[in-house]
């Protein structure tokens, strides 16, 4: 398509991560072929294609992070990296025949909804498209957050390296260099293990230290996978085992944090392990209830911390004055060290989705702009003022201890009955939730998030927006949200149709 053409299609997808194919297989399935599926990049995979840093690996089990439609029987191990999940994408792709219907390179930099016509007007980098509906696919963990750290770019002037965690320079090669690792989170637990060996010193700044657990690791062996091949059901009991053990963990999370403390004992422990100097120790120790942040999983984070080439900084990283990585605390007060390359593992943009600023609803105002004082959704799919507008992994979808993917099918079930709805009005039509409904909704799921850890744990974290409030997080289990997302209401909708254009005599 060159840039002068225009597609219209029923539904379009943005995103092909895992919430995007499973969108497309899920409107396949519910017999609609008139879809694209739009890409900005040249492949899909979504987060587990842009992010291929070293030691890059998944914390739910791999038996749970798959499709429940296209199990996965040949997992090499229990927690599989990011080389293997991608492949599984790719696979999923080519099983369900999704390619005729992948338009990639197109990066989508505005949609409008015309009120006139009931459509949307979709422009990308690679031509225009119309469509009825969209899904909007681009998740949570798209876009990278690099702060605004002074004296970054002179920084790089001088010829020093910066990236961010998501955005790998496997050209750059790590060895010998003095190297500053920003953050700690789930990638820098991943990558400070996997390079601390190469480099020559590894100087780790955290803000706040996180709370690391076991990871239960281990390759899958022939026997197993074997079974799993001829007998698929024994996969679908071990999937059916991983998901009843974390939905036991959620009444902890959202109803009884104290009871979190045995937890704490055991990530205790595993630091103690591996970390005996005592001031180290204090510095690797969390003030907050364990699960206020997610927790992590490592058996090797410690251990490589307790490395003689790595020091750890117990403050964030505040300017670069030359070659120097300065923290909180300035010269003078150990808050500093000369490095090579900076490497940011501090997040994206979660609770203000990049997407929201190029989507214009039927009030002429942009999702951002509708969002301005924190996200909401209706059961975390739609938002008034934004007709036939879907979000997959919308506001307050996300998880804290279990599998996204598990989320991700329920939203796709709510797509189906939304789709049968719009037929079933005849004609030409379109839903947009009422702000009513929407309302209702956000004030049951933030009453609901008083009580949980995230909200009462004591810490400050990526799942809170600028005004303190989780707009991220789920505050339930799974089974609950699958009930919550089993069918449309239309009570919380209204109908909109074409008006009839005067004829003038």
């Amino acid at each position: 398509m060159s840039q002068h053409e225009h597609e219209r299609v029923r539904v379009a997808v943005i995103g092909s991560g895992f919430g995007g194919l499973g969108a497309a297989v899920r409107l396949r399935r519910e017999g609609v072929t008139d879809f694209v599926v739009l890409e900005r990049a040249d492949s899909v995979g979504g987060t587990w294609r842009d992010n291929s840093y070293p030691g890059c690996a998944c914390d739910v089990p791999s038996h749970l992070y798959s499709f429940s439609f296209c199990p996965n029987p040949d997992w090499p191990r229990t927690f599989s990296g990011q080389r293997h999940i991608r492949a599984y994408l790719e696979r999923v792709t080519d099983t369900f025949g999704l390619r005729p219907h992948l338009r990639l390179g197109r990066e989508v930099l505005a949609a409008r909804w015309d009120n006139d016509e009931l459509r949307w007007e979709i422009e990308t980098s690679r031509g225009r498209f119309t469509a009825d509906v969209v899904i909007s696919a681009t998740g949570p963990l798209s876009d990278p957050k690099i702060p605004d750290v002074p004296g970054l770019a002179e920084f790089q002037e001088r010829g020093g390296k910066v990236f961010h965690s998501a955005r790998w320079d496997h050209d750059y090669d790590l060895a010998g260099k003095r190297v500053a690792m920003v953050g700690t989170g789930a990638s820098a637990i991943q990558i400070v293990p996997a390079i601390q060996p190469r480099v020559a010193r590894l100087t780790l700044f955290q803000r706040t230290p996180p709370w690391v657990m076991p990871r239960m690791d281990r390759a899958i062996t022939g026997v197993e996978r074997w079974l799993h091949r001829q007998l698929p059901f024994t996969g679908t009991a071990r999937r059916g085992l991983l998901w009843g053990i974390r939905e036991l963990q959620v009444s902890a999370f959202t109803k009884r944090p104290d009871e979190l403390r045995l937890v704490e004992s055991i990530a205790k422990a595993n630091m103690a392990r591996a970390v005996k100097d005592p001031e180290l120790r204090a510095k690797l120790t969390p003030a907050y209830r364990i699960g206020c942040k997610r927790i992590l999983l490592s058996s090797d984070y410690y251990p490589a911390l307790a490395r003689p080439n790595v020091d750890v900084i117990a403050a964030g990283l505040t300017r670069l004055d030359g070659t120097r990585a300065v923290a909180a605390g300035g010269p003078g007060e150990g808050g500093e060290a000369e490095v090579d390359a900076v490497i940011f593992g501090t997040g994206f943009h979660v609770t203000d989705m990049p997407i929201a600023d190029r989507v214009v609803g039927a009030d002429g105002v942009t999702l951002a702009e509708a969002w301005k004082d924190g996200m909401q959704s209706l059961r975390g799919a739609t938002a008034a003022g934004f007709p036939n507008w879907m979000t997959i992994i919308g506001p307050n979808t996300g998880l804290g201890n279990s599998s996204m993917i598990l989320m991700i099918e329920s939203q796709l079930n709510y797509l189906a009955d939304y789709l049968r709805r719009l037929d079933s009005l005849g004609g030409r039509a379109a839903l947009t939730p009422r702000a009513s409904a929407v309302g209702a909704w956000n004030r049951r799921v933030q009453a609901r998030m008083e009580r949980t850890v995230w909200q009462a744990g004591g810490c400050d974290s990526w799942y809170l927006d600028a005004n303190g409030r989780n707009t991220t997080l789920w505050p339930g289990t799974t089974a609950e949200f699958r009930r919550a997302t089993r069918s449309v209401d239309l009570g919380e909708y209204e109908v909109l149709r074409v008006r009839e254009k005067e004829t003038v005599r």
